[in-house]
């Protein structure tokens, strides 16, 4: 990948480059950034820059045999870890490893640029209802791999991919080797949470942090990809607010399956608490207490999203509510409900529900509680 097909983050691009000109290429680097904003493209085309063996005016040359095997993701000195878990039906005692992945990683990196989620990539890989993990297993192997020559370029590079996945074992393990590192070896980690890294680990890399994608550059992007007449494209990309994933997703149809069933179990989580339906409310507990741990996540994410938004239309503030289609449709009606009174209190018990969930808490429980705490919050005017 190179860095022209990056999107945006013109700054960034220059600022990588000069560095490795000027050889201050730092032996531990993490890129911070949300899903969709390029952290990871961003990774991909400085790792391809570093051992491009022609780079010029700022970017690889994508021609010399470094460039063409890294972008195939198949050069021999770059290595991938990210989590992983058994597939379905694929238990076993064995631990997985990142080497085993390999092939749907390249694919689904090459099919997306590097623009895609956590979610996206388990159900590459078939284990959506799962925790990915990074093991201690997968530490020894960095090890392992690290521990050699390089095979043809200067560096050898190791991208980690959510490495606030580690587990601790793992991540002690990793903190060894970042303490003492062989020469020319690069570590490049990508996170969407850093907060939930080890602070030694954060202290021993120097930090990347990649913001959201600026309007003129979304905007380009919308017009390039989809041919859009200048002006949608601007509204689109507001709406996005700087996340190709949440612009492909407005173009791509406004909801695919798994939002609309987000956003069902939304609305109906909030007419029946407007209406005191309390028997039908613990119905609808059991169906979210149904689905997977991922899923259930990804529920309450949205609704504090929705919820949020609805609060902004409340408070006549619509212009900075990024929503659209049926979403943008319930919320306007939804919008009175929602209020200084309610909103907080509202978030937060998401926010509970979330954080138990992620705790392996019974979901009976915990959604049976939610709903009908949610319900007492939501007033009839």
């Amino acid at each position: 990948m190179q860095f022209r097909d990056v999107i945006g983050h013109t700054t960034l691009k220059r600022m990588l480059v000069r560095s490795a000109d000027e050889g201050r290429v730092s032996h531990a680097q993490l890129f911070t950034g949300e899903a969709g904003c390029g952290a990871l493209s961003l990774a991909l085309a400085y790792a391809q820059y570093i051992n491009c063996t022609d780079r010029h005016d700022g970017d690889s040359c994508g021609v010399c045999p470094s460039c063409r095997k890294m972008a195939e993701l198949a050069h021999p000195d770059l290595n991938f870890v990210f989590p992983v878990n058994s597939p379905k039906g694929k238990g076993g005692s064995e631990k997985p490893l990142s080497d085993y992945f390999i092939a749907p990683w390249r694919e689904l990196v090459k099919q997306s640029g590097g623009y895609f989620d956590e979610q996206q990539w388990y159900e590459a890989i078939n284990i959506e209802n799962q925790q990915g993990i990074i093991s201690r297993a997968e530490a020894d192997e960095i090890i392992r791999k690290l521990s050699f020559k390089s095979f043809e370029a200067e560096y050898k590079i190791m991208v980690i991919w959510l490495p606030e996945k580690m587990r601790t074992e793992a991540a002690n393990t990793l903190l060894k080797i970042l303490e003492e590192p062989w020469e020319k070896t690069l570590f490049l980690m990508v996170s969407e949470s850093p907060a939930r890294l080890l602070s030694t680990i954060v202290s021993r890399t120097q930090e990347v942090v990649v913001p959201r994608i600026e309007l003129p550059d979304m905007e380009e992007y919308l017009i390039q990809k989809y041919g859009m007449e200048p002006t949608q494209a601007s509204t689109i990309a507001r709406l996005s607010t700087g996340n190709v994933l949440e612009a492909n997703r407005i173009v791509e149809g406004g909801r695919n399956g798994e939002n609309a069933e987000n956003f069902d179990l939304f609305v109906q989580l909030m007419r029946l608490s407007y209406n005191d339906r309390h028997m039908e409310l613990l119905e609808w507990a059991e169906t979210v207490a149904a689905l997977g741990r991922e899923e259930q996540k990804r529920f309450l994410q949205n609704s504090i999203r929705l919820l949020r938004n609805s609060y902004m239309l409340h408070a006549g503030m619509g212009e900075i509510a990024y929503l659209w289609g049926d979403e943008l449709a319930f919320c306007k009606k939804f919008a009175p409900f929602i209020g200084n009174h309610n909103i907080e209190a509202l978030v937060r018990e998401m926010e509970l529900a979330a954080a138990q969930v992620a705790q392996n808490g019974n979901p009976k429980l915990i959604f049976a509680h939610f709903a009908l705490t949610v319900s007492k919050l939501i007033v009839r005017l």
